[in-house]
């Protein structure tokens, strides 16, 4: 491996993993030797790296402008330009032109030689059966979400009944061509998925449920693992 690539692998991992880590640690995820992490951090800072930290203790990264580029594998430049290009036919008209911005951000900051592979990308997404366009609801779920806050929704079954819910939203989700919402109804008091293209309306309430939001996306994990193993 090249000093360069090494260079940018030790990036990597500190990028990755939670401050402070150790020399050894680092020395074991890149496969060099303890010595080499110390010269690599010295050569790293004096390229302008901000590296906060000092052996026995263990190092932290702090992102400068002054760092190189942010570099990216052949595989890797692939598996986000497939990434990006499968948002843009979510029927989510925020995210797709979210992807679209990412996809010009991320490539014009590219070498010259990577950004050559990005043009040239073997591996993409096209749908010729695009998915239905969501409503303008989708940006208040979003919000809600990241506002760990309560909706209150009128939505509609599979027979067209419509019912009156408070939810707490917790994620959005692209399944099988529909953008679903999970969250925890308190009328049911349990986890549903809610199809956002029956929601006819979406209304934040103002209630916050941050303590709860945790607990239950672990709640909701674990109880995918007991359908998986029963």
């Amino acid at each position: 491996m090249s000093r360069s690539d090494r260079l940018f692998r030790l990036l990597h991992v500190l990028r990755s993993l939670p401050p402070p880590v150790t020399a050894d640690r680092l020395a074991s995820d890149t496969e060099v030797s303890v010595r080499s992490i110390y010269r690599d951090i010295a050569a790293l800072r004096a390229a302008g790296a901000r590296i906060e930290g000092e052996a026995g203790y263990g190092y932290a990264l702090s992102e400068d402008p002054a760092l190189p580029p942010q570099s990216f594998t052949r595989i890797e430049i692939e598996a986000l330009l497939f990434g990006m290009s499968e948002a843009r036919f979510s029927g989510d008209r925020q995210i797709a032109e979210a992807a679209e911005s990412v996809i010009i951000k991320i490539t014009a900051t590219l070498p010259e030689r990577q950004q050559r592979e990005a043009a040239h990308a073997a591996q993409y997404v096209q749908r010729y059966s695009r998915a239905e366009r969501t409503r303008p609801d989708v940006a208040v779920i979003r919000q809600a979400c990241w506002d760990e806050e309560v909706l209150h929704m009128r939505y509609r079954d599979a027979e067209g009944r419509a019912t009156d819910r408070s939810i707490r939203p917790l994620t959005i989700a692209f399944m099988d061509d529909t953008l679903m919402c999970l969250g925890w109804c308190l009328m049911r008091n349990d986890y549903r998925h809610f199809r956002i293209d029956r929601i006819d309306s979406a209304m934040p309430t103002g209630e916050s449920f941050r303590p709860h939001r945790v607990a239950l996306l672990r709640g909701y994990v674990d109880r995918l693992r007991g359908d998986a193993n029963g």
